[in-house]
């Protein structure tokens, strides 16, 4: 049994793909317990899109990939803050603005590279197991900034997350704030970037604080236990990967909806087998 557990980490490769996954299962469920509170998943989605066109740059100027999609979902982040802060355009519009044109500009841009389906698959789907020692440096000062700025900001982004009324009239400065919430989420998504890729990195950011706000209600309790399901998920999606043979992010993403449907459930109190009983035991009038 213990050489079961400890077979895949005698390699470099995977002792590397380890911590990069145990990053990204922190840093995206405890940014996401946000995410899921404030009901902006599309945004989420939305700019793991929209740096297509930063990796697509980096790739053809023979820059790292990971400092190319960085620059460009901090643009689309100040992009889409800039104009739906006029008031003119709704958020969601914004986004759906910047989605479209980055993706499209992704697209144009990759479509001009000869070889683009072979070495540019890894950012759709990831390639944790391809993670080098660079990016390993970068997703882990990345993942120091976005806890750090999340612990330093904590009680603002509290307020703004669930009254955000109250937060103006604390004199909170709300744009502010919500731009470095897109910031921080940009960042986070080009942490994920490796492990989930582009396609899937949603998901991650999604379902563990999904999962976590059916276990409770309070925000430091529901980060702590979306962060433990992140990295759980992220652990046994590596053992599935490597002797199953499947995708990494794929099995990840899979893992953390298992553990997403168990909280939906049989959670104590918004579980459905929950309610069925309390329903069943309810007297009859």
């Amino acid at each position: 049994m213990i050489a079961w557990l400890t077979e895949p980490f005698s390699f470099a490769f995977m002792q590397r793909a380890l911590i990069a996954s145990i990053i990204v299962g922190i840093v995206c469920a405890i940014i996401g317990c946000y995410i899921v509170l404030r009901s902006m998943a599309f945004l989420g989605d939305a700019l793991a899109h929209a740096i297509l066109p930063g990796v697509a740059v980096a790739y053809l100027i023979g820059a790292n990939l990971l400092a190319g999609a960085l620059v460009a979902g901090v643009l689309v982040a100040i992009g889409i803050s800039f104009v739906s802060r006029a008031g003119t355009i709704k958020e969601d519009t914004a986004i759906g603005i910047f989605f479209a044109a980055a993706l499209a500009l992704g697209v144009v841009l990759i479509s001009t590279m000869g070889s683009y389906a072979v070495d540019l698959t890894h950012v759709l789907f990831g390639n944790v197991l391809g993670v080098t020692s660079a990016d390993l440096w970068i997703t882990a000062g990345l993942a120091v900034v976005v806890l750090g700025l999340v612990l330093l900001l904590y009680k603002r982004l509290l307020v703004v997350s669930f009254d955000p009324i109250l937060g103006r009239t604390l004199g909170l400065n709300i744009h502010w704030l919500r731009t470095g919430l897109f910031l921080m989420l940009a960042a986070t998504i080009v942490v994920a970037l490796r492990t989930v890729g582009v396609a899937l990195v949603a998901a991650m950011l999604v379902t563990p604080p999904a999962a976590a706000y059916l276990l409770t209600r309070r925000l430091p309790v529901m980060m702590l236990v979306s962060a433990v399901i992140g990295v759980v998920s992220s652990v046994f999606g590596l053992y599935a990967s490597y002797y199953l043979d499947i995708s990494t992010g794929g099995a990840i993403v899979l893992i953390a909806t298992v553990i997403f449907v168990l909280a939906f459930l049989f959670a104590p109190r918004d579980g459905i087998v929950w309610r069925a009983r309390r329903r069943a035991a309810a007297p009859r009038g």
